[in-house]
């Protein structure tokens, strides 16, 4: 199973986050499929870049997000933009 997780990187007391493409069954800091964007949580606001085409295309083909990074998508309005190509699939079809 592929799934949308994050990957720890950065110095101690620094941490910030990679969302990536990865299979499930690999560790957390191991080899990734592909990147899709960043969160730090250390900035004030925390700081969140998602390449919504990446991410939407990564949902679309069946990966399954964290419930972490499900909010993330969320906030960056990710699961928004892919629900509504859903519907205009379901609609078209």
């Amino acid at each position: 199973m592929v799934k949308l997780r994050l990957k720890r990187m950065g110095a101690n007391n620094r941490p910030f986050y990679r969302v990536v493409v990865v299979d499930s069954r690999v560790k957390r800091d191991g080899k990734y499929l592909e990147s899709v964007g960043y969160y730090d949580p250390k900035t004030d606001p925390f700081t969140l870049k998602i390449d919504m085409d990446k991410a939407v295309k990564w949902l679309e083909v069946g990966a399954q997000p964290t419930v972490t990074v499900r909010a993330l998508l969320r906030k960056a309005g990710v699961l928004q933009k892919w629900h509504e190509a859903k519907l205009a699939r379901k609609i078209e079809g």
